[in-house]
C-alpha cells in the first residue's frame, strides 16, 4: 500500500494538530484549570501564612536590643523555616501541575522513595540534632557565653548551632556535643546568680559577734562604687548552717547578675580576712585536719648556745 506524499501528510498532520490542540486546550480550560487555580490559591495562602510567622520572628529579634547573639539565632530560624517551607511547597505544587499534565509520577516517586530512605538511614542523627537545635533556639534555652550544665557537662557556651554546641569547661577543655544528646538543661546565667560563701569561724567566737561582722562586711562589698551595680539585692546572713566539730559554717548569700559571681567572692573573702583578723576571731579549721603538736622530751639534753662571731 503506498502512503501519501509528503506534502499531504504535512497537511493532514498539522489539521489533525490544530484540531486537538483546539480539543485540549478547551479539555484544560474546563477541567484541569480550576484544579490548577484551588492548587496555586493554597500554596498563596500557605506562603502568606509562613511568611507572617517569619516576619514575627524577625520583629522579635529586631527587639533584642543589647542581645546580638539571641538576635541573630532567632534570624537563623526565621530563614531555615522560609526555606524549608517553600521548598516544600514548591515540591507539592510541582507534583500536582505534573499530574494536571498526565505525567506519570510513579519513577519520579519511587526515586524519592529510594533516596529518602538512604537519606533517613543514613542522617537520622542528624535530623534530630537539628530538630532540638530548633527547639534550643526557639524556646531560648541557652544562649552563647552563659554558664550551663548540658549532658551532664559544665562550662561556658562557645557556640551554638542547629546541630550541635560548643561547651567549655573551668579548666579549658572543649567539649562538643550533638543537640540530641541534650535532655535536660541547668543555666547558671539567666536572670541573675546567687553568690553563696560558707564561712568557717572557730567555735570559741560568738555567734550574734561573728554574724554582725559578716553582715557588715557583705554591706559594705554590697554599697562598694565597684559592685554597686552587680550586687541587685542586699546580703543574707543565714546564720549557723552547719556544726563539725569547732567548725562553724555562718553562709553568706549576695544575689548579684548573671555571670558575676566570681569576682564579688573573691573581695568579699578578701575583705573578710582581713575583718576577722582586725577583730581577732579565729577561722574554724576542718575536723578532717589533725593537728598535732610534738612535746618536748624532759629527757632530751639541752641543746648547746651557739655563740656569734
Amino acid at each position: 500500500m503506498l502512503s501519501p506524499p509528503a506534502p499531504m501528510q504535512y497537511e493532514y498532520l498539522s489539521k489533525v494538530l490544530e484540531r486537538n490542540w483546539h480539543n485540549f486546550v478547551i479539555q484544560f480550560v474546563a477541567n484541569d484549570l480550576p484544579r490548577l487555580v484551588v492548587v496555586l490559591v493554597i500554596a498563596f495562602t500557605l506562603q502568606r501564612i509562613i511568611a507572617i510567622f517569619v516576619n514575627r520572628l524577625r520583629r522579635r529579634a529586631d527587639k533584642q536590643v543589647g542581645n546580638s547573639q539571641r538576635a541573630a539565632q532567632l534570624r537563623t530560624v526565621a530563614a531555615i523555616v522560609r526555606a524549608t517551607s517553600y521548598g516544600l511547597i514548591g515540591f507539592i505544587v510541582l507534583l500536582h501541575i505534573l499530574s494536571l499534565f498526565n505525567i506519570n509520577l510513579t519513577p519520579l516517586l519511587a526515586s524519592a522513595g529510594v533516596v529518602g530512605v538512604g537519606i533517613g538511614l543514613g542522617a537520622q542523627s542528624i535530623f534530630k540534632d537539628m530538630i532540638n537545635g530548633i527547639f534550643i533556639l526557639v524556646e531560648d534555652q541557652y544562649n552563647v557565653g552563659e554558664v550551663v550544665t548540658i549532658a551532664g557537662l559544665k562550662g561556658t557556651v562557645e557556640d551554638l548551632t542547629l546541630r550541635l554546641t560548643r561547651l567549655r569547661d573551668g579548666d579549658g577543655t572543649l567539649y562538643v556535643i550533638p543537640n540530641s544528646q541534650i535532655a535536660s538543661v541547668a543555666n547558671f546565667s539567666r536572670d541573675y546568680s546567687v553568690a553563696s560563701l560558707p564561712v568557717s569561724v572557730d567555735a570559741s567566737a560568738n555567734p550574734d559577734r561573728v554574724m554582725a561582722l559578716l553582715r557588715k562586711v557583705a554591706a559594705e562589698v554590697r554599697h562598694d562604687s565597684a559592685f554597686k551595680q552587680v550586687i541587685i539585692a542586699d546580703p543574707d546572713i543565714l546564720g549557723v548552717d552547719k556544726i563539725n566539730g569547732r567548725e562553724v559554717i555562718y553562709p553568706v548569700n549576695l544575689r548579684v547578675r548573671a555571670n558575676q559571681r566570681d569576682p564579688v567572692l573573691r573581695e568579699l573573702r578578701r575583705r573578710i580576712i582581713l575583718a576577722f583578723e582586725k577583730e581577732g576571731i579565729p577561722l574554724g579549721v576542718s575536723s578532717n585536719m589533725l593537728i598535732m603538736q610534738q612535746k618536748a622530751d624532759p629527757t632530751a639534753p639541752p641543746a648547746a648556745p651557739t655563740i656569734g662571731a
